[in-house]
């Protein structure tokens, strides 16, 4: 069988930005914003059934939401500068979030940065608020492959199974499939939909560690840490799938030695972490008001 005569496919859309007069509505922005609402209800649920401040988890929502997108953003472009910088590269282009490129390093990293000063303005520890976010944040990331699957990215390698994902020639700027001769979508094969593959997993890893958190009373950050070391496995194998354009080490791809190493790195943590401080900590100190918070 050849990919072109696969008998089942997953279809692609063909457009990913409509207009609403002049204004654009992009899917991906729109999946971003709907991953980030999800993340910040159930961070606030979980952060008042284990006895966190009611409201808490919006103020610092404020803080770590956009350190994160931004954080993200300059991931991707440190690590896939070519189109940016690279030779005929468009260096504006690099502020151009909206046609995607975001990564999830980036926005782990400066979102905990930002988190972190959200939670010292609030009075708030930020390994308990780190453990009621881990669910969150990996629904979030689950949630945000669907803008990926909109813009016709985030694919592995040619297959003709029955999953297959069938990908057009993208005009990235226009948000809309390259359309041939013929008047239809140029049609470049089927593939294995890596997106998919990492949407499916990154909700397995919000069960997973919603379950452990219940069943062990995980504390001192071992919630975040389990779901940091989860995501990673996952990321290992999907990312190893992926054929679009990546910088690469040692033949492998930048992001598979990213979570390798973030990955080692939170499972020595979480386990520190267990030896040091077995139990869950009470959050009646963590997250009492400590005064105005400032501004």
């Amino acid at each position: 069988m050849v990919l072109g005569e696969a008998l089942a496919v997953i279809p692609s859309p063909t457009q990913g930005v409509w207009h609403l007069g002049p204004v654009p509505i992009r899917a991906y922005a729109f999946c971003i914003i709907a991953g980030v609402l999800v993340a910040v209800w159930l961070t606030e649920r979980r952060w008042v059934q284990r006895g966190g401040r009611p409201g808490v988890v919006n103020q610092i929502a404020t803080w770590a939401v956009p350190f994160g997108i931004v954080g993200a953003r300059l991931y991707h472009v440190a690590t896939s500068w070519q189109p940016y910088f690279g030779p005929d590269g468009d260096p504006i282009s690099a502020l151009y979030i909206w046609e995607g490129g975001m990564g999830v390093w980036g926005a782990i990293a400066f979102g905990a940065l930002g988190g972190w000063i959200g939670a010292r303005r609030a009075g708030v520890s930020l390994p308990p608020l780190a453990d009621a976010a881990a669910p969150g944040i990996v629904l979030a990331q689950g949630i945000g492959r669907l803008g990926n699957w909109f813009n016709n990215e985030v694919y592995g390698g040619p297959t003709d199974l029955p999953w297959a994902l069938r990908i057009y020639e993208w005009d990235q700027g226009a948000g809309r499939a390259v359309v041939g001769a013929d008047g239809l979508p140029v049609v470049l094969g089927t593939f294995h939909p890596a997106f998919l593959y990492e949407l499916l997993w990154d909700f397995g890893v919000a069960a997973v560690v919603i379950w452990a958190d219940r069943r062990f009373r995980l504390g001192h950050g071992r919630a975040f840490g389990l779901y940091v070391v989860l995501y990673t496995a996952g990321r290992l194998w999907i990312e190893a799938l992926r054929v679009d354009p990546a910088n690469t080490v040692l033949g492998l791809r930048l992001n598979i030695w990213t979570s390798l190493l973030v990955g080692l790195g939170a499972a020595a943590l979480t386990l520190l972490s267990a030896r040091r401080h077995p139990g869950r900590e009470e959050l009646s100190s963590a997250s009492a008001p400590s005064g105005p918070a400032g501004g």
